[in-house]
């Protein structure tokens, strides 16, 4: 029994270690380093192109109870991230490098995966196949796909945030705290008083930006808007939004200053800090002019600048049906960004069912989908029900989750933390039963 993963990706690392689980014989075809695509930089599998945080840990979000969920599971995607975890308060971040090279390690070692370095170009005609070639999926294959969907992709862009080296920053300004003291002094915290924000905002609109080829209509993602853009939306957007004071007092003054940035530990060695919330596709010397502007960043120097790409994905609810098959061609399955999912999580999430659920076609058996209580159930009803007009990616939160039975009023935190539950109670018979067919594969 075998199966074809295109991309080795969160996605596609996913994808192939659950199959192999079930005992099927993978081949994993990757691209890299024959091919690169315009934000990929490592030959490591599961690369990390954007932030380095999986966002949150807490249950009082959705991602949070998605990742639970997967830690009960066994998916690889967490036990790296786990691993290869980093100090960032109440969310779960990694040293990029050691999780890829923690997965790629994992993936090189498991005899049932055979790792390919070459670019797939034509999507097979008949074998069990996984696609999960992620939002920046090649030309050759981009054009198959659309034969394939039968209709135009849809894309929105996607930005990356700059990278600092810690010990260029000026520390008699900046300072070490998390908002509202969660998780010590996991952050880096760089103030600004009224006058250096709004002349920062203007810098940030007046500045040259990298403009979109001519025949792509930029369409940003809203949970992923370049700092610029924000800024150009109004002059208090950013104060309101990823530079917001509020719980991080100054220790100078004991007040919160007009606007903060933080900067979030990027490596375990504690030695490169990112930007968070400042995507951009500024020009690189645009970036660096205006971000040594802040103050603690005067003489940063920048591990790796911001920049911006094309991510590709389909109209999964038109396309797909409810086991991310292809409705036109069900020997394919989807996975990762691809798929319309959005993050990091979602993206090995959406791996690790295609993985589970390819493997039991091959072996002609059938499987229930996971409930729709469960956070893994309401990212599948989400590609599968959501309105094709109108369809666009999508973080796992709770709005997805089937509402609450409830006769009295609850708060919302307290409402998400009752959604968790329930979503924890109901995946241990789904899973159970998975793992009673593994045993016997």
């Amino acid at each position: 029994m075998q199966i074809t993963v295109i991309g080795a990706g969160l996605a596609g690392c996913e994808a192939a270690w659950q199959a192999a689980q079930e005992g099927c014989q993978v081949k994993l075809y990757e691209m890299k380093p024959l091919q690169f695509s315009p934000a990929h930089q490592s030959e490591g599998l599961a690369e990390l192109v954007c932030s380095n945080s999986l966002r949150g840990a807490g249950m009082n979000n959705a991602v949070g109870c998605l990742k639970e969920e997967l830690r009960r599971t066994g998916s690889l995607f967490i036990e790296a991230a786990d691993a290869t975890a980093v100090p960032a308060g109440g969310a779960l971040a990694v040293d990029r490098d050691e999780f890829s090279s923690y997965i790629s390690t994992k993936i090189a070692a498991n005899p049932n995966i055979e790792l390919l370095r070459e670019e797939i170009t034509k999507l097979p005609t008949e074998e069990t196949t996984i696609l999960a070639s992620g939002p920046l999926t090649s030309d050759p294959l981009s054009t198959e796909l659309a034969d394939l969907t039968g209709s135009e992709h849809l894309y929105f862009y996607d930005a990356i945030a700059p990278i600092v080296e810690v010990d260029s920053i000026n520390f008699n300004i900046a300072w070490r705290a998390s908002r509202y003291d969660k998780g010590g002094d996991d952050y880096i915290n760089c103030p600004m008083n009224e006058e250096q924000y709004f002349r920062f905002v203007q810098e940030l609109v007046d500045a040259d930006k990298v403009a979109g080829r001519e025949f792509e209509k930029l369409i940003h993602f809203e949970g992923c808007m370049p700092i610029e853009e924000m800024a150009s939306r109004g002059a208090q957007t950013l104060s309101f939004g990823p530079m917001k004071p509020v719980g991080l007092p100054d220790p100078k003054t004991g007040s919160p200053p007009y606007a903060v940035l933080q900067l979030r530990q990027d490596n375990r060695h504690a030695s490169l800090f990112n930007l968070v919330g400042f995507q951009t596709r500024l020009t690189y010397p645009e970036q660096k002019r205006i971000f040594r502007t802040i103050p603690g960043l005067e003489q940063v120097n920048f591990a790796r600048l911001g920049s911006m790409h094309r991510n590709t994905f389909i109209n999964a609810p038109a396309c797909l049906n409810e086991s991310l098959q292809f409705k036109a061609a069900p020997h394919i399955y989807a996975a990762g960004q691809l798929s319309g999912v959005e993050g990091y999580v979602e993206s090995a999430a959406c791996g690790f069912l295609a993985g589970i659920f390819a493997a039991y076609q091959l072996r002609g058996e059938t499987i229930s989908l996971p409930p729709k209580e469960t956070a893994l159930g309401a990212l599948l009803s989400h590609l599968s029900a959501a309105e094709e007009s109108s369809f666009q990616p999508m973080n796992i939160n709770y709005g997805l989750f089937p509402p609450l039975q409830l006769k009295r009023k609850m708060k919302r935190s307290d409402r998400r933390l009752a959604m968790a539950e329930r979503a924890l109670a109901a995946l241990p018979q789904w899973w159970e039963a998975v793992m009673v067919n593994r045993e016997y594969q």
